[in-house]
């Protein structure tokens, strides 16, 4: 059967509507009805905001009238242009019939017209599947078209509240070990003070952190970008809490963000990471420390947090598993090279 694939208005209510839904489908059937995913109104806000880091462009899939899936396309513009990162989704009622392929094949296409000479993705099974995720759909079907696994990411849940003598104990012990830093908190956008600090620490987190066979390479510490996500996360009704610790100096040597959604209730781990000077000092407790008391404090409805990290952090996955995170899935992060 053959498939209609269309780039849809992001300003056309209905089209985003069939688009998340084929989205939102297609997820909870792989991975579980209450999979935390993005939102109807933070997908549609994302698709509607005029980038200067990403080009992103939304495509319906359709056969014999109906929506059968969608795909999706982010092209960066600023760092790491030779990358396109991909999405197909196809309801569990329509597969098997050739709509994923032709999909993916239309992406690939659109990417080398991009001048992108590598594909990359991603794809979340049942933690129990195991590290390969064999028999996980995803998996499965970026595997027969060639993408390979370049790094295998664990996502972690915390439920809310933590015990605040759990987090008492925990700041009792590294005290001494941070006494030579500044820890300092807020919600919402990162102070004008630290935010080149913030952002050269932003930037690295992608090359510092384990990134096993990604096709990537470091990106430019840009305050505009960081300012562009901020104005984003609150078009998107979501709250950002921020920690960093500054060295003796003034310079930013860690730092870790949340962001709440408005929707789910749920808060999302996003970048967090200490300077290489910095390190064995326990500043990546210290600052996942701070910024847990203060979504506790500010967002008390808050029910749990959300985290991805590389199954080969084990320093991360041992501060995460300290302050009371446990393993809940797992998601591989696929590549693969169109030239070159």
């Amino acid at each position: 059967m053959s498939v209609e694939i269309t780039r849809i208005d992001p300003f056309d209510d209905a089209a985003v509507d069939a688009w998340w839904d084929a989205y939102a489908t297609a997820e909870r059937a792989d991975r579980g009805p209450a999979a935390p995913l993005w939102s109807r109104e933070e997908s549609r806000s994302e698709l509607q905001q005029d980038s200067t880091v990403v080009e992103r462009r939304a495509f319906l899939l359709r056969s014999d009238g109906l929506v059968v899936g969608s795909a999706s396309l982010a092209l960066p513009r600023k760092d790491n242009t030779h990358i396109a990162h991909l999405a197909v989704c196809v309801r569990p009622e329509h597969r098997r019939r050739g709509f994923g392929s032709t999909a993916l094949a239309f992406l690939e296409g659109e990417a080398l017209n991009a001048e992108r000479t590598t594909a990359q993705s991603a794809a979340s099974w049942p933690h129990e599947l195991g590290p390969e995720g064999a028999g996980a759909p995803g998996r499965e079907f970026a595997r027969r078209h060639g993408y390979t696994l370049a790094l295998g990411d664990l996502q972690s849940r915390l439920p809310l509240p933590v015990d605040p003598a759990l987090l008492d104990r925990i700041e009792a012990d590294i005290a001494d070990a941070i006494a030579g830093y500044e820890i300092r908190s807020w919600v919402g956008r990162v102070p004008d003070d630290v935010i080149e600090g913030w952002a050269i620490l932003d930037a690295s987190v992608d090359t510092e952190a384990p990134s096993g066979d990604l096709d990537i390479e470091p990106v430019t510490p840009d305050v505009s970008s960081i300012r562009e996500s901020e104005e984003l996360i609150e078009r998107q009704g979501r709250t950002s809490f921020g920690t960093i610790a500054l060295a003796a100096d003034g310079s930013a040597a860690a730092y870790t963000q949340l962001v709440v959604s408005g929707d789910d209730g749920n808060a999302y781990q996003w970048g967090t990471l200490v300077r290489g000077a910095d390190r064995g000092h326990r500043l990546g407790t210290a600052v996942k420390l701070a910024n847990l008391r203060m979504l506790q404090h500010e967002a008390p409805q808050a029910r749990a947090v959300y985290t991805y990290n590389a199954e080969s952090n084990a320093h991360m996955l041992a501060v995460n598993i300290l302050l009371g995170f446990r393993p809940s899935e797992r998601m591989g992060e696929l590549q693969k090279r169109l030239l070159g």
